[in-house]
């Protein structure tokens, strides 16, 4: 089978297109037979060794697919062979197919294509969990997103919008801030051409922000934090500027605010019920039309490389699809 292997930590251009044997599961495992994977900024990172998780070399990148189950390992009871699927495996999404542990699947619903679902669970799941869980964040709040065009930033922005939020949406070019002001976004704040810090107290009569998502760390960070109101909540969700911020943390003294970290992969394993509960209430949502993924660009599984590197060079506005045996499924499943 054909797979994007990482061979040797480094850019995507080390990449390299290669064919590699199916993988054998254990009892606890199924197969996929990938039909969409999506394109996350931990995919960069785990290509250079710059990540939480770090497989043996060679693997393949790409953490969220979607498919259909070609086997079941023997102690798998909820699960079938044929079955529509997504799945978090982590790594090896680049691949014509996978294996992921069995609590790592999560049926699709009938009427949910594989684009929506590949597309949809990390990044809105991880934004739901944020807002839902870590910030508890009520109707009538005002929330700042750093990095709002990113595939997590535009889930929050429209995921706020539905929960009654006022939604600041803070991105680094007109362009990326008119697809926000789509998802749902009230007021756009264009942080390489405005003072961010200066913005948040026009835009909030100096009251400040309840809650800020950022994702994107860096120089945006300390303003974003001096912008809290009194028990403000500070969510770090990554660092897509490369740079892990050193904040002084005497403002969330000053301001009785909390800075909490957002960790959904270890949020879904350690807390499997409360998480496949927000599933479920996400999937309610997509099915409503209450919120939707904007697709950037999808590639084929030969150029996916191609899709890390827009990553990395911050081209990519809501999410990069890369699509591997979508054409051979049938008409009801693409």
């Amino acid at each position: 089978m054909k797979a994007i292997l990482c061979q040797e930590h480094g850019l995507p251009d080390s990449l390299m297109y290669s064919d590699i044997p199916e993988p054998s599961i254990n009892s606890k495992e199924v197969l996929i037979k990938v039909a969409a994977c999506a394109v996350n900024f931990p995919d960069v990172l785990i290509i250079q060794n710059k990540y939480q998780f770090k497989p043996e070399l060679p693997f393949a990148p790409g953490g969220e697919v979607s498919g259909i189950i070609e086997k079941v390992g023997a102690d798998v009871k909820n699960l079938k062979v044929g079955q529509r699927v997504l799945a978090l495996c982590g790594w090896g999404g680049f691949a014509e197919k996978v294996k992921v542990n069995s609590d790592r699947v999560f049926p699709i619903p009938d009427q949910m294509d594989f684009t929506t679902a590949a597309s949809t669970l990390y990044t809105f799941g991880t934004a739901y969990h944020a807002l839902k869980d870590r910030a508890q964040i009520k109707s009538g709040e005002t929330l700042l997103v750093l990095g709002a065009s990113g595939g997590v930033g535009l889930a929050a922005v429209a995921l706020g919008q539905v929960m009654g939020a006022k939604v600041i949406a803070a991105a680094s070019t007109d362009e990326k801030l008119q697809v926000c002001e789509e998802q749902g976004a009230e007021i756009l704040i264009n942080y390489e051409a405005e003072d961010l810090k200066q913005r948040i107290k026009e835009l909030t009569d100096g009251k400040g922000v309840d809650v800020v998502l950022d994702v994107v760390g860096g120089k945006y960070a300390e303003p974003a934090l001096r912008g809290m109101a009194w028990k403000g909540r500070y969510l770090v969700v990554g660092f897509a500027a490369g740079e892990i911020p050193k904040l002084p943390f005497n403002l969330a003294l000053l301001k009785g605010c909390s800075v909490m970290g957002v960790f959904w992969g270890r949020f879904s394993t350690e807390e499997p019920e409360q998480n496949q509960q927000n599933i479920l209430e996400l999937v309610e949502m997509i099915q409503e039309g209450k919120i939707s993924q904007h697709i950037h660009q999808t590639y084929s599984l030969k150029d996916s490389p191609q899709a890390l590197q827009d990553m990395l060079d911050r081209k990519v506005i809501g999410k990069a699809m890369v699509k591997i045996n979508l054409e051979s499924f049938s008409e009801t499943s693409n």
